[in-house]
C-alpha cells in the first residue's frame, strides 16, 4: 500500500511539473512581468476605501450615481468659524486658570501641599482634545469635501451632480445641458470642470457648493495617481452665512425636486479623454509633495491639488499631515483645530505657503481606519 501511494504521489508531482514547463499548451504566453517594456505594479485593492452612490455628503447632496467615493468625508472648520467662537473660548480658558489659581492659593493658606510637577506626557497614538472642549457646545465643522472617482459616464456623473447642486440652490441658475458652461477643452477634449454656487438652502442655510473635476493630463494622456485611469471630482460643501447661525440646524436631509438626467440632451459634444495610465505613486502631488511609502495612495488629482492617503497607525497619520503643512508655510509655524465627532477625530492643520497660497491637511482617526487628505489652494490672481 505505501508503494502504490509513492508511486501515485510521483506521478501527480510528474504531471505538475510538464504543465509547467509547457504553460498547459502548445505555446507559451508572455506574461506582463516577462514582457518587454516597464513592469507595471498592479494598483492596491481600494474597495474597503469605498463608498458607493447615495452617501450622504451635505444638506441633501450625496455621492451621484456612477461615482464612488474614496475614504471618508473630510471636514473642518473654517477661520470664520473659528475666530467667531475665539473670544468664547479664550473667556472660558481665563476663568478655567483663574479656578486653579484661587485653589492653589486656598491651599496653601491651609498648609495644603503644592500638587507635584506634571510629568512629561508618554507619547500616544491618541488624538489630542477637542480645541473647544471647554464650551458646554463645541462648534461643528462647516465644511465638507468629498472626494471621488468618477466610475460611470463622466457627462451623466457630473451633470447629475449638477442636478443635485441645482435642486440644493434653485436660484443659482445651473444649466444642465451643456457641459461647455463649466468645462474648459482643447480640440472638443475636456481638460477641466469647475463650478461655484452660492445660495440658500430650502430651510435658510446660506452655503456654498464648489464642484471640480480633473479628467487627468490631455498632454500626455496620464491620469493623476489611484485614479485607475478615470476622471475625479471633489465636492466643497461650506456654511458660508453668519458662523454661529450655521450651528443651529445642519441636519443632511434631504433634496426634492432632482432633474433626471438624459444623455442625448447634452448639447456641446465636448468628450473626456482617455487615459493611457496612471502616473506613478512617485509623482508629485499637492504642489511638490510626494506620498510617502508607509503610506497607501488612494486617491489624487492634479486640478484641484489635492491627495488622500490610507495609513495603517493613526500615529502615522497625524506625522503625514504636519509634516506636509509645515514643509509648505511660509513661517514655519501652522495653526491646529480638533474637531471631535460621534465616531471620529479630525485634525486640521492649516498654514500660508510663501506664494500666497494656503496648505491645509485633514486628518480622520475614525473606526473604518486612519486618513490623511492634503489639499493645496493657489492665492487668488
Amino acid at each position: 500500500m505505501k508503494s502504490r501511494t509513492t508511486a501515485a504521489l510521483l506521478s501527480v508531482l510528474t504531471l505538475v511539473a510538464l504543465a509547467a514547463c509547457d504553460g498547459g499548451s502548445g505555446q507559451q504566453d508572455p506574461s506582463p512581468a516577462t514582457s518587454v517594456g516597464a513592469v507595471r505594479t498592479p494598483p492596491p485593492d481600494l474597495s474597503e476605501h469605498e463608498s458607493g452612490p447615495e452617501s450622504p455628503i451635505a444638506y441633501g447632496l450625496f455621492v451621484p450615481q456612477g461615482a464612488t467615493q474614496l475614504g471618508p468625508l473630510f471636514r473642518y472648520r473654517s477661520h470664520r468659524l473659528i475666530e467667531a467662537y475665539r473670544p468664547e473660548l479664550e473667556a472660558a480658558e481665563a476663568q478655567s486658570e483663574a479656578v486653579k489659581a484661587d485653589k492653589l492659593a486656598q491651599d496653601e493658606a491651609n498648609g495644603t501641599p503644592a500638587p507635584s510637577p506634571t510629568p512629561t506626557p508618554t507619547p500616544t497614538s491618541r488624538p489630542s482634545d477637542d480645541s473647544f472642549k471647554i464650551l458646554d457646545e463645541t462648534p461643528r465643522p462647516d465644511t465638507t469635501i468629498s472626494l471621488m472617482r468618477i466610475d460611470g459616464a463622466p457627462s451623466d456623473v457630473v451633470r447629475r451632480m449638477l442636478a443635485q447642486i441645482d435642486a440644493a440652490l434653485p436660484e443659482a441658475g445651473v444649466e444642465l445641458d451643456d457641459l461647455s458652461a463649466y468645462c474648459t477643452s482643447k480640440e472638443r477634449r475636456i481638460t477641466a470642470c469647475e463650478f461655484s454656487a452660492r445660495g440658500e438652502t430650502e430651510g435658510s442655510r446660506d452655503i456654498r457648493v464648489t464642484m471640480r473635476v480633473d479628467p487627468g493630463r490631455l498632454s500626455d494622456r496620464t491620469s493623476a495617481p489611484a485614479t485607475l485611469g478615470k476622471p475625479v471630482m471633489q465636492v466643497t460643501v461650506q456654511f458660508v452665512g453668519e458662523p454661529r447661525a450655521g450651528q443651529l440646524a445642519r441636519e443632511t436631509g434631504s433634496l426634492d425636486n432632482i432633474a433626471e438626467i438624459d444623455p442625448l440632451t447634452e448639447t456641446s459634444g465636448l468628450i473626456w479623454p482617455k487615459m493611457d495610465e496612471d502616473a506613478p505613486p512617485t509623482t508629485k502631488l499637492v504642489d511638490g509633495w510626494v506620498a510617502p511609502t508607509s503610506t497607501t495612495l488612494i486617491l489624487s488629482g492634479f486640478k484641484p491639488q489635492f491627495a488622500t492617503v490610507s495609513t495603517r497607525g493613526a500615529a502615522l497619520a497625524d506625522q503625514v499631515a504636519l509634516a506636509y503643512v509645515k514643509s509648505h508655510s511660509r513661517t514655519g509655524r501652522t495653526s491646529k483645530d480638533v474637531a471631535e465627532d460621534l465616531n471620529s477625530v479630525s485634525t486640521t492643520y492649516t498654514a500660508r505657503t510663501a506664494d500666497g497660497g494656503i496648505a491645509r491637511a485633514v486628518n480622520i482617526l475614525s473606526a473604518r481606519g486612519n486618513y490623511t487628505a492634503l489639499f493645496y489652494t493657489p492665492a487668488a490672481k
